[in-house]
């Protein structure tokens, strides 16, 4: 009976390891369809508002389960000195890792580009959601990735302090 037991406690195990794994890098994610030029914006030096960014061949992924899940990929024929003479630059721009399946998007390889100084990060959307902002980077060769980062205020909101005085008020239940 005993050996029943631990077989039983070892299948069950295996299978909601197996679900968990499955609903963490698979369910939860949706594709999203491209809708035209907004699908990629950038904020404006000029005007401080974002902006579409010139692009093609969009695919993106999200998740209703997190704010963070955002990821994207695109293309685009502005050069880095274009985008840098346009947009507002992003420091310390680290992008999240995305599912394996989502192959065009690699959080180790932008990450690398972005320290090497290979690839630049722009501001997207700030405050896309409170405390979340939407980051652009673009490499050299024109591909363009897009995902969510916590900004300062959102860290210090999201731990469960006051926000700072220069931070926008956060919502109702945060």
């Amino acid at each position: 009976m005993g050996k029943f037991l631990a077989i039983l406690i070892l299948v069950c195990a295996l299978i909601g390891g197996g679900a968990m794994y499955y609903l963490q890098v698979y369910s939860y994610y949706d594709e999203i369809a491209a809708s035209g030029p907004d699908d990629v914006q950038a904020t404006l030096l000029t005007t401080g508002q974002p902006a579409p960014l010139p692009h093609s061949d969009f695919q993106a992924i999200d998740s209703d389960s997190s704010p963070i899940r955002y990821r994207a990929c695109f293309r685009t024929d502005l050069t880095q000195d274009d985008l840098t003479a346009t947009y507002q630059p992003y420091p310390g721009a680290v992008p999240l890792l995305a599912p394996k399946w989502f192959d065009c998007f690699d959080a180790r390889e932008i990450g690398a580009a972005l320290e090497e100084g290979r690839a630049l990060a722009f501001m997207g959307t700030g405050n896309i959601r409170y405390g979340i902002d939407r980051i652009i980077a673009v490499m050299p060769d024109g591909r363009g990735f897009v995902w969510h980062q916590i900004n300062r205020c959102g860290e210090v909101v999201f731990d469960g302090q006051p926000a700072p005085a220069d931070c926008p008020p956060p919502p109702q239940g945060n």
